[in-house]
């Protein structure tokens, strides 16, 4: 096949999950399935947040970013995806297909710096309870946040300047069900150096830093809780940490299944029953995990829905101390 420039080329190929027609109504079910319940389960967490006072603190601050990048980061594939089954139709162009790839790094970048900066705090929490409100005040959280937006959306455009210098052979088929950069640079026609430098340079850094540094706060932790004497105040300091090393080994773990399976076997379709996971499966579990495991978001859905029986709860409770709390978590 001829090459094509980037001007000229209209649309991909998307492989999917499976050619064969019986599994497709099975595909689309659990597909759909899966996107309700995500963005049921978390809307449930940011409502939740944002309407008890309770929970105007800096852990559920971050919990509530994470519950809407969760949301946006199933929506970048998911419903493209639904489209393709049910139309049985394979294209998507190639506007598409670098949107696709721009929000996707955005969100997966954004999940991985919330989990960190989540981390910190419940180091801060446990190992400097005296200086916890000074460290993380309102103004610190809200900065780190628009910083790591900010860090997300320059590497992603970057990537997006990158990949279109790139040159794509006509009918090109993507051995995914999305657009996924490293796919897209393995069919490309011309010479990919330079993006995968840039790629592992910032899969390096994005990576590896905040990998460290959870490693280090949850090191600290364990250290501070070991010389704690009472027992009630041990499982008390641990058990605000259990939600969020689930969600952590979710998604490291995950995202660690799929670049290992990649690399040991060349089946497409393995791989991407691997990327299911945690593309799809993983923003639909973390707010289970957090409403299973966390008395504090229990008791919040409890009363939210308590609210909703007899009032307008969709109306956050703005009493609380702290007004920026309430703002943000209104955002």
């Amino acid at each position: 096949m001829g090459a094509e420039n980037h001007t000229g080329l209209s649309h991909f190929l998307l492989q999917g999950l499976s050619d064969d027609p019986e599994l497709q109504s099975v595909l689309f079910g659990l597909f759909l399935f899966t996107y309700l319940v995500t963005i049921l389960g978390n809307l449930l967490i940011i409502l939740a947040v944002s309407s008890d006072s309770h929970l105007h603190t800096p852990m559920y601050f971050f919990l509530s970013h994470l519950s809407f990048i969760d949301i946006c980061f199933i929506s970048t594939t998911v419903p493209k995806t639904l489209v393709n089954i049910q139309t049985q139709n394979k294209d998507i162009s190639y506007i598409e297909c670098l949107t696709q790839v721009y929000f996707f790094l955005i969100f997966l970048g954004m999940d991985n710096f919330l989990l960190t900066v989540m981390a910190f705090d419940r180091f801060v929490a446990i190992c400097h309870p005296l200086n916890y409100t000074v460290i993380m005040n309102p103004w610190l959280c809200v900065l780190l946040v628009l910083m790591f937006w900010l860090i997300m959306f320059c590497v992603s455009l970057i990537h997006i300047l990158l990949l279109n210098q790139l040159t794509f052979s006509i009918g090109t088929e993507i051995p995914h069900f999305f657009c996924e950069l490293s796919h897209l640079l393995k069919v490309a026609s011309s010479v990919t150096l330079v993006n995968n430098i840039f790629l592992y340079v910032v899969t390096a850094l994005l990576g590896v830093f905040p990998v460290t540094g959870i490693l280090y706060s949850y090191s600290q932790i364990v250290s501070t809780l070991l010389r704690m004497s009472s027992s009630v105040s041990k499982y008390k300091a641990f058990s605000t940490c259990g939600s969020h090393l689930c969600v952590v080994a979710l998604f490291y773990g995950t995202g660690f299944g799929v670049h290992l399976s990649s690399a040991v076997t060349h089946s497409s379709q393995r791989t991407m029953l691997a990327s299911v996971m945690y593309t799809v499966v993983t923003p639909m579990l973390n707010p289970f995990i957090y409403s299973l495991r966390n008395k504090d978001v229990k008791g919040a859905l409890r009363r939210l829905f308590g609210r909703a029986a007899s009032g307008p709860w969709w109306i956050p409770d703005l009493r609380a101390k702290g007004t920026l709390w309430s703002l943000t978590q209104m955002l």
